[in-house]
């Protein structure tokens, strides 16, 4: 296989990467996303994605085990330049994006799902996805989004979720639609009208939906409801922070289904 050295930081592959990794409109028009870490490129791999090209500094990540159609060795120079953060061993790797559909979600026979409506941090996304990960959940499902799933933070908070969890991108309408048609039960997370979450049963076909930290869910999921739900608030503050909140009753979810 052969390898391309790149010392120079007006090379046009490193400004093209550069571009994929700042720029949401890059990404979406050609078809690509950066992936930094050797665990994060290696997880990628495992789930399945493309990997177009690889950046890879020696002098960091010593001898190269990944490989893909193109692989480009960087001088360290370079590489800082390039990469987000410290302590990605090196490894940077441009990788094709995918697009799945509600009807292309595989589900189990009672699948948790987790919907969020307009989230807008991407490292908050990436942390939800963390958690759906690691509580087994089927599929995240982001309504209305306000960022792009493919956003360097979010890849790098999910430490390799996204790559693992079934996520899908549609409207309101078109996620609640699909989940009466499954059957599934729709638990909105909400102050007003609700009941403590560990009093709702969750063993069942479940759908736990949150929405944005200042506002809330909008009236089209709060009408679609199954049930309300909250999270008790004992002190002076009335919300969690959205990703430490549906980490909270995805794991309650995972409690009463191990129970």
């Amino acid at each position: 296989m052969e390898i391309q050295e790149i010392s120079s930081l007006q090379n046009p592959k490193i400004k093209t990467l550069l571009e994929l990794r700042e720029k949401s409109r890059a990404r979406k028009e050609q078809g690509l996303f950066v992936v930094e870490g050797q665990r994060e490129v290696e997880r990628c791999i495992a789930s399945g994605y493309s990997v177009d090209s690889i950046f890879f500094c020696p002098e960091i990540c010593g001898p190269m085990k990944l490989s893909a159609p193109r692989m480009f060795e960087v001088s360290r120079k370079v590489y800082e330049k390039i990469a987000l953060r410290e302590g990605t061993e090196g490894v940077i790797a441009e990788v094709r994006t995918r697009k799945i559909s509600l009807a292309d979600l595989k589900l189990s026979e009672k699948p948790l799902i987790m919907v969020m409506e307009s989230v807008e941090k991407p490292g908050n996304l990436g942390a939800i996805l963390r958690s759906a990960d690691a509580c087994g959940a089927d599929a995240v499902i982001v309504c209305d989004p306000l960022t792009d799933l493919y956003n360097p933070n979010l890849v790098r908070s999910s430490t390799g979720a996204i790559f693992s969890v079934q996520t899908v991108c549609c409207s309101s309408e078109e996620a609640i639609a699909w989940l009466k048609q499954k059957g599934i039960q729709i638990l909105t997370a909400q102050l007003q009208d609700s009941s403590l979450y560990y009093d709702q049963d969750m063993t069942c076909g479940t759908a736990i939906v949150m929405g944005t930290e200042a506002t809330g869910l909008t009236e089209i999921w709060r009408a679609a409801a199954d049930a309300h739900i909250r999270i008790p608030m004992l002190g002076i503050t009335d919300s969690l922070n959205v990703s430490v909140s549906a980490a909270i009753l995805l794991y309650e979810a995972l409690r009463q289904r191990q129970a």
